[in-house]
């Protein structure tokens, strides 16, 4: 059983500008800057024959490149004691299209919906137990966060392996995004 995500991966200059505001929190477990990406789709475990039929169908998966940025900070569940710290995602409309075209061939291939609303973001920190007045101030220190813009040109599939340090992350296939091609004839 192979475990699966399919994610947009971040520039290093964003990655870099990310991993500036994991640090003074008590309590978090920082995303390794390495780590750090925009979840599209959590698959789970599925069997070889499941893995080949996802690896080889996404690249079916067509749309155009586009341009986001990573803009404010949040924290996950909203109304109850905090588990995950986020980054957001501006504007989110050609994310959750792109997300909306996966989610559409893993259900047609035959996986279960995702039963969440999606809601783009990058995770930066996992809590176990943290200083609420504490993230309250680090949230306040960091609202205007915005990262440089940056191009969305592919999405790539992963394999995760569960380690007592966390999740570790192995790259199986990328797929890029380009625009509709045009008939040389102008039909």
């Amino acid at each position: 059983m192979t475990r699966l995500f399919i994610a947009l991966d971040l520039p290093q200059a964003v990655r870099m500008e990310v991993a500036g505001l994991c640090c003074g929190l008590p309590g978090a477990r920082w995303v390794a800057d390495d780590q750090i990406h925009l979840t599209l789709r959590f698959i789970g475990e599925v069997d070889g024959g499941v893995f080949q039929d996802i690896r080889e169908g996404l690249a079916g998966i067509r749309g155009c490149p586009f341009v986001i940025r990573l803009v404010g900070l949040g924290c996950f569940p909203p109304r109850k004691q905090p588990r995950i710290l986020w980054a957001g995602v501006a504007p989110v409309e050609p994310v959750a299209l792109l997300r909306n075209r996966v989610e559409s061939f893993l259900v047609q291939l035959g996986l279960a919906p995702e039963g969440r609303k999606f809601a783009p973001h990058v995770t930066l920190a996992r809590f176990q137990a943290v200083p609420i007045a504490r993230l309250t101030r680090y949230l306040a220190d960091n609202a205007l966060f915005a990262s440089e813009e940056f191009e969305v040109d592919a999405f790539h599939l992963y394999s995760s392996f569960l380690t007592g340090k966390g999740a570790l992350h192995q790259l199986e296939a990328s797929y890029f995004l380009s625009p509709p091609s045009v008939n040389q004839d102008g039909d």
